[in-house]
């Protein structure tokens, strides 16, 4: 009897995330699913008409270049991203408490205010005769105000602003729980610092640095409020795109092809990122 009160206890627990899972996730992706083989209204809304006509349309060359442009700037950032949030992730977990207490809360600082104030802040760092143009000016590197604003390079900076803590904070979780005796076994072998750190440290930090490729390669390919903000119309990301299909065209069916597509291409990510950290897993086994 208190094996079966029990087991009833536990299903009244789990009944609440399987209703929040049904209701918030599951639903709104099938009702996308199925409104992206829905044909679009001449006025408003949508017909019951099934058609592929809006996953055709994504091949044409300009979506396609959207996606092809959003791909190269999440590359691009990831890459910057891991060679900047990896050393300070590493180097964080050697600290001593009362100073990783302290960095954990510059980090953390950010996150008190939203993404959008941050990035308007950005704003008056790259906009003519902004405090990095003073800057350069003061020290003589140039003797006008760059363009910097609404510009590729304003854009990566803004994305490894917004994502960099996120590798930061998987390196950390990796590095903190390294068995540091194992680096120094190998030191005392003879192994020399840059052959230590990539038999040993890198492979044992690696499940972190995969979780952070993930959590800032994902976020980057649909972050368009970042390309509105500091690249203006110059710069259009898929989510920009989905953005303006939703808001101003009026093509709900092709947003939601569009937001299909992009979420296939995500769900690849992570399959690769499963595949490559259950192989080091099992590297470590062996």
């Amino acid at each position: 009897m208190k094996k079966e009160k029990r087991k009833g206890l536990a299903w009244l627990l789990v009944i609440p995330f399987y209703f929040y899972t049904i209701v918030f996730v599951v639903l709104p992706l099938a009702y996308m699913i199925l409104l992206s083989f829905l044909k679009r209204a001449e006025v408003w809304g949508v017909t019951k008409e099934i058609t592929w006509e809006n996953y055709r349309n994504i091949f044409e060359p300009v979506y396609l270049r959207t996606f092809a442009e959003s791909l190269k700037l999440a590359l691009l950032c990831t890459f910057f991203i891991a060679l900047l949030g990896y050393p300070f992730g590493y180097f964080m977990a050697k600290l001593s408490k009362q100073w990783k207490r302290r960095v954990m809360m510059l980090l953390m600082i950010p996150f008190w205010t939203s993404a959008l104030i941050r990035m308007y802040g950005w704003i008056i760092i790259f906009r003519s005769n902004g405090l990095l143009d003073q800057f350069f000016m003061a020290v003589h590197i140039t003797e006008k105000p760059l363009r910097l604003l609404y510009t590729y390079p304003a854009v990566v900076v803004g994305m490894i602003y917004a994502l960099l803590p996120f590798m930061i904070l998987s390196v950390y979780s990796s590095a903190e729980k390294l068995d540091w005796s194992l680096v120094e076994a190998a030191r005392d072998l003879g192994a020399s610092p840059f052959y230590t750190f990539i038999t040993v440290t890198l492979k044992l930090t690696m499940p972190g640095f995969l979780s952070g490729v993930v959590l800032t390669f994902i976020p980057s390919m649909g972050l368009f409020f970042v390309a509105d903000i500091l690249g203006g119309n110059k710069i259009v990301l898929v989510g920009n795109l989905i953005q303006e299909q939703l808001m101003k065209a009026r093509n709900w069916p092709f947003a939601a092809a569009l937001s299909v597509v992009l979420m296939l291409l995500t769900s690849l990510m992570l399959a690769i990122y499963r595949k490559a950290a259950g192989v080091k897993e099992l590297e470590g086994l062996f």
